[in-house]
């Protein structure tokens, strides 16, 4: 369950951080989903695509892009926190991104939030978020971002 702001103020009592957000539910990476990203995006590389010689490539099988976790960084934010009462929500950026681990297919993710600080903007505030993506029994995290959102009145 998300945790819920209404509005700046509420926005800007939540800093300046940090504020551990939680986790995410759950996502199963499929072939499916890594084929339609790699339409999307023409990288078509054989070891997202091709599973019979990806199975004998250096992960032992299909992994999905990195830039595929990061746009699942997307929905999975929007399972830590909501911010009601505002007139615009941009994703202003990352900061910095590293993908300590690949992400198999078949394999489930979820991201952790913190946030790391929360500044005020003329008109709105500025969130300053570090996520991390977990993969399902593994140590090692898929992604670590610090995601930058702005949110205006």
């Amino acid at each position: 369950m998300p945790r819920t702001v209404t509005g700046i103020p509420e926005l800007l009592a939540l800093g300046p951080g940090p504020v551990d957000l939680g986790h995410s539910a759950w996502r199963e990476i499929t072939q499916e989903r890594v084929n339609t990203f790699a339409d999307a995006t023409d990288d078509h590389q054989w070891i997202h695509t091709d599973p019979e010689r990806a199975a004998t490539g250096p992960f032992g099988g299909p992994i999905a892009h990195g830039y595929l976790t990061v746009a699942l960084l997307i929905p999975l934010w929007t399972e830590l926190l909501v911010v009601e009462g505002v007139g615009m929500k941009v994703n202003y950026g990352l900061n910095q991104v590293r993908f300590p681990s690949p992400v198999r297919v078949g394999a489930k993710i979820r991201a952790a939030g913190v946030i790391a600080s929360v500044t005020e903007l003329r008109g709105g505030a500025e969130v300053l978020v570090d996520l991390t993506v977990e993969i399902d029994g593994q140590k090692r995290p898929a992604c670590v971002a610090q995601a930058v959102y702005r949110f205006y009145a």
